[in-house]
C-alpha cells in the first residue's frame, strides 16, 4: 500500500440510480482512507433537495460528506450547486432559474483537487445518465474529469440490468471502472447472493465492497467493509 504522503486517488462515484447508498458508500470509504493515515476530500458538485438553515439551503448528503472529510472544507467548497427541489438535477435547476454547465461545475472541483488530499471523493446525483441541461449530463462532468468511476449497485431486483448498462456506458464514455459496490436497499431481496455473484463474473472490475442491508445508514459499520487494496494500493 502506497504512504500516505504519496498516494493521490481522485474516484467519481455513481449509482445505479437514486437513492441506492451513494453518499453511504463515499462516507464509508471517505473513513477507510482517513484510518489508514490518509487526507481526505469530498465533493457533491449538485446535490437536488436542499433544506433551509440559517446558513443557508443545504443538503443532507453533502452535509454528511463534508463532516467525513479529513480536509476542512466550507459547505459551499462540497456543494456548490444546491437545488430546493428533489427532483432530477436539470429540472430543478429550472425552477430555480438557475442554470447547470459541466464546464463551470468542473471548475469548482478542480478548486477542491487542488488542495492534493491522498484520496478524493466526487459523488454524483442519482445514475449515469442524470441531465444537467438539455444537452450535458453528469456523465460529461466525470469525462471532464477524467477520473475513474465507482459504481454502487443498489441490490433489488432489476439491479443486474441496471448494473451491466451503466457499466457499459462508463466503458463506452472512455472511463475506467475501478470497482464496485454491493448494497442492499431491499431487505427481502430473494438471491442476493446469486445476483451478486452474478456481477462479479460479468463486471469487469473488482466488488470493493459487499454492504448488507442496514435499518439505518451506519458509516463505520460501512467503512469496516470496504475493501481498499485495489483503491490505495501503488498500482491503482
Amino acid at each position: 500500500m502506497s504512504q500516505p504522503s504519496t498516494l493521490r486517488r481522485s474516484y467519481f462515484v455513481t449509482g445505479t440510480d437514486t437513492g441506492v447508498g451513494k453518499t453511504l458508500f463515499s462516507c464509508a470509504l471517505l473513513q477507510a482512507g482517513a484510518k489508514a493515515g490518509y487526507r481526505t476530500a469530498a465533493i457533491k458538485p449538485v446535490a437536488a433537495g436542499g433544506m433551509q438553515t440559517p446558513e443557508g439551503l443545504r443538503n443532507y448528503d453533502a452535509v454528511l460528506l463534508q463532516a467525513a472529510s479529513t480536509e476542512v472544507l466550507t459547505y459551499e467548497e462540497v456543494n456548490p450547486f444546491c437545488l430546493d427541489l428533489a427532483v432530477s438535477p436539470h429540472i430543478a435547476a429550472e425552477r430555480a432559474g438557475r442554470r447547470l454547465k459541466v464546464e463551470r461545475i468542473v471548475g469548482f472541483c478542480h478548486g477542491v483537487l487542488m488542495r492534493r488530499a491522498n484520496l478524493t471523493v466526487i459523488e454524483g446525483a442519482g445514475g449515469w445518465r442524470v441531465p444537467l441541461n438539455d444537452h450535458e449530463t453528469l456523465a460529461d462532468l466525470a469525462k471532464q474529469l477524467k477520473v475513474p468511476v465507482i459504481l454502487v449497485v443498489g441490490l433489488r431486483l432489476g439491479c443486474l440490468n441496471h448494473a451491466l448498462l451503466t457499466a457499459e456506458a462508463i466503458y463506452r464514455d472512455g472511463l475506467e471502472l475501478a470497482g464496485w459496490v454491493a448494497n442492499s436497499i431491499d431487505p427481502d431481496m430473494p438471491e442476493r447472493a446469486a445476483n451478486i455473484a452474478t456481477l462479479q463474473k460479468q463486471l469487469p472490475a473488482p466488488l470493493i465492497a459487499d454492504i448488507p442491508w442496514l435499518p439505518t445508514a451506519d458509516i463505520e459499520q460501512a467503512a469496516a467493509l470496504v475493501d481498499t487494496k485495489a483503491l490505495f494500493s501503488a498500482n491503482a
